[in-house]
């Protein structure tokens, strides 16, 4: 386990570098959810909007906002696959979220996704709720 002052500029590289990762809630029943999700990180806090992709229901009806408005634990997986295992390696990071609908902290977030993901350029992200997840601990295996 680390925090976050005690990470290493490769776990940080690590991290920042990652594409997507896995977010996992779970609510009231305790049934887990786990979801492919993008995000960014700003040294303290992750980020991961609500976007527009297609989805089945509103954003407030979605699992995961339920789950963190029941339960505002969360877990988070950031990992790396390769053919040579010797190149394999995770971050697993628990931690306490909420979600957020405006804010200083919002509009950070906005501007960072769309500087690390063109197709939120385009996307009305500003509008629309955030997730937002206090890292608490941190599980590194392998060799970021």
């Amino acid at each position: 386990m680390a925090t976050v002052s005690a990470l290493s500029p490769s776990e940080l590289r690590f991290i920042r570098a990652a594409r997507v990762a896995h977010l996992a809630t779970a609510g009231r029943n305790s049934q887990p959810h786990v979801i492919p999700i993008c995000f960014v990180f700003d040294g303290k806090h992750f980020y991961s909007p609500i976007d527009e992709k297609p989805k089945r229901t509103t954003p407030a009806k979605l699992k995961r906002v339920r789950n963190l408005q029941e339960n505002a634990q969360a877990a988070m997986v950031i990992d790396r696959y390769s053919e040579d295992w010797k190149k394999l390696a995770y971050v697993l990071i628990h931690g306490g979220a909420k979600i957020l609908y405006s804010g200083a902290a919002h509009v950070r977030a906005v501007r960072r996704l769309r500087r690390k993901y063109p197709q939120y350029r385009q996307m009305e992200i500003h509008t629309r709720p955030m997730i937002q997840i206090r890292p608490l601990r941190w599980t590194f295996w392998g060799n970021p």
